[in-house]
């Protein structure tokens, strides 16, 4: 029989416990729950195996304050950090969270050296920069999760526009995750349709204005947390893509290569090709000259924060 997967989940907040859940569900694999917080992933775990029989999930998860018992995954999902409050901006967070990462990466260097690392720490592109920076693996198995989630949150409000099914509405939304990140419209279309063909100008401008605001707008209605049912399905995509080798396209913050003119070595959402050996291609479409400059802006202000980590 062949061996499963086996699923890192560092962080067992509300991002983290509901990946374990949609681990299971989909049959990912096995999953090993991480948290510094004392029997807290113990418990999560526990009631996710009494859950298991109800949907007929076999998978095994564990609860666990080792980080050595990651040891042998295949994928490593990072959400440990301190969730946004309201008022906070993702920057705010920079240094906290980065200790946070480092003592994560050094973990996963050490003990799943293999793993493909897929990070959804706030700031998320820094923090995926760091994370490659501390483990030293090749940029290719590490990745941030942010253009997925920023991309769904515009075809959801699109749908919600246009009165059609998610299913119908296709788009991206590249740069950073943060106030600066880049809805391409030229790119996004209903049925092939494109979006701008759709819906007026007046109306695109305060749907994207939206969607850069998304993350604070779901902050400011909790009041104590920060977004965790979308994050969670948008990495649980991308950990699909790189299992099941869908080679499936996606937005996601990866180091850049010069791509778009950008600087080397920096962080940042952008098409990609996600399969078997991770980031398989930097995808490089024809954006507008106002979406170049957009992504443009956005790569500086990310490259503004990398001197806060201190790598």
């Amino acid at each position: 029989m062949a061996s499963r997967n086996k699923i890192a989940l560092i962080g067992a907040g509300q991002i983290g416990g509901t990946l374990a859940l949609l681990c299971g569900l989909r049959n990912l694999g096995d999953v090993v729950l991480f948290d510094i917080v004392q029997d807290m992933p113990q418990g999560k775990a526990l009631d996710l195996t009494h859950l298991a029989p109800v949907f007929g999930c076999d998978f095994s998860i564990k609860g666990t304050n080792n980080i050595a018992d990651i040891a042998g995954a295949n994928v490593c999902v990072v959400t440990s950090g301190l969730p946004r409050k309201p008022g906070m901006s993702r920057d705010d967070l920079v240094k906290t969270n980065a200790a946070i990462v480092k003592t994560v990466a050094e973990g996963i260097k050490q003990h799943a050296p293999g793993a493909l690392v897929i990070v959804i720490t706030n700031p998320l592109d820094a923090m995926t920069y760091m994370m490659q920076k501390v483990t030293g693996f090749p940029a290719r198995m590490v990745l941030g999760m942010a253009g997925v989630l920023d991309t769904a949150r515009y075809q959801a409000h699109l749908a919600e526009e246009l009165k059609v099914s998610v299913k119908s509405v296709s788009a991206f939304v590249l740069g950073g995750h943060g106030d600066s990140m880049v809805p391409v419209r030229s790119f996004t279309t209903c049925n092939g349709v494109p979006v701008d063909k759709l819906i007026a100008p007046e109306k695109l401008e305060p749907i994207e204005k939206r969607v850069r605001n998304s993350g604070g707008e779901v902050v400011a209605l909790l009041k104590t947390g920060s977004a965790f049912y979308s994050p969670a399905a948008s990495a649980i995509q991308m950990v699909e893509s790189y299992l099941f080798d869908q080679r499936r396209v996606l937005a996601a913050a990866v180091q850049s290569n010069g791509e778009y003119g950008l600087n080397k070595g920096v962080y940042l959402g952008l098409p990609i090709i996600l399969g078997k050996n991770g980031v398989e291609k930097i995808v490089e479409i024809d954006l507008s000259a106002a979406e170049k400059e957009a992504l443009a802006k956005s790569a500086k202000e990310v490259e503004a924060i990398l001197p806060l980590l201190g790598v």
